[in-house]
């Protein structure tokens, strides 16, 4: 089963799943809520079997996979920083600062723990001179300190009205690695050198999201977890929570995360 409907909807409809023993790709949030989350956790264990994979498509985005394959290598040695940039032409009108956090921010509230291998350990957000193209606080600063002691900032941009733009760059202890903007084709043309951008987040993940079912619907056969488990999609959302108390305090804001339930230790 494939959930995409809106965000308020995921947590019965995967319910719902986990009740009926089908596997379900659940598009991100995992639920709106930690708490909504947690009933999830508390019914996929009661299950017996890992059936939930949520949609955080960043982990089959081959330039992602290739920047944790790299630094996963050691050469590079520990992660010091790591910068992020997440940037939309524009946003939909009914879009809220606080979705640019919940809905946005939480892809790369995932694929940082991911690529890192670590948890958030605190969250701060930082709002400064707004773009007249928003009514809402556009663009915010999110600062995340992991476990580890590595800083991540993160620019969440909803109006940034040039085009779709998402980069990354991780900064190592012997080097770097960063993200080049996967393009089809550079134009050389009146002593310029270019390439678009794509106007919405399709074109920049379509990869992504086929191999994110592809390996979807080879986990049904296999009955082995891949991509985000129910789990990942718990803790994003508690992270994502703790962002919308920072925005609204101004202040850094400690995350405090239950123990990991075996059921989902070596995910």
């Amino acid at each position: 089963m494939v959930v995409a409907s809106p965000d308020a909807t995921h947590a019965d409809c995967a319910l719902a799943c986990v009740a009926a023993g089908k596997p379900v790709l659940c598009e991100k949030p995992l639920a709106p809520t930690s708490a909504e989350c947690a009933r999830i956790l508390t019914a996929e264990q009661a299950h017996g079997r890992r059936v939930v994979q949520v949609g955080y498509m960043r982990r089959f985005d081959p330039a992602y996979i290739d920047m944790r394959r790299r630094f996963a290598a050691g050469d590079l040695g520990d992660a010091l920083l790591m910068h992020c940039i997440h940037r939309n032409a524009a946003a939909p009108g009914w879009f809220t600062a606080l979705m640019a956090i919940t809905n946005a921010l939480v892809h790369e509230i995932d694929v940082t723990r991911w690529l890192l291998g670590d948890e958030i350990a605190s969250i701060e957000i930082l709002r400064g001179r707004s773009t007249s193209a928003s009514k809402a606080p556009d663009p915010l600063q999110a600062i995340m300190r992991m476990a580890g002691g590595q800083i991540v900032d993160v620019e969440v941009f909803m109006n940034a009205g040039y085009g779709y733009d998402v980069r990354a760059e991780l900064v190592c202890e012997k080097g770097t690695l960063t993200m080049v903007p996967p393009a089809h084709a550079e134009l050389r043309h009146n002593g310029v050198q270019s390439f678009p951008f794509a106007q919405d987040w399709r074109p920049r993940f379509a990869a992504a999201y086929r191999l994110q079912m592809q390996a979807f619907v080879d986990s049904i056969e296999t009955q082995q977890p891949t991509g985000a488990g129910a789990w990942d999609g718990f803790v994003a959302t508690a992270v994502a929570e703790a962002g919308v108390k920072a925005l609204e305090s101004a202040a850094p804001v400690r995350i405090e995360l239950p123990t990991v339930p075996g059921f989902y230790s070596g995910r």
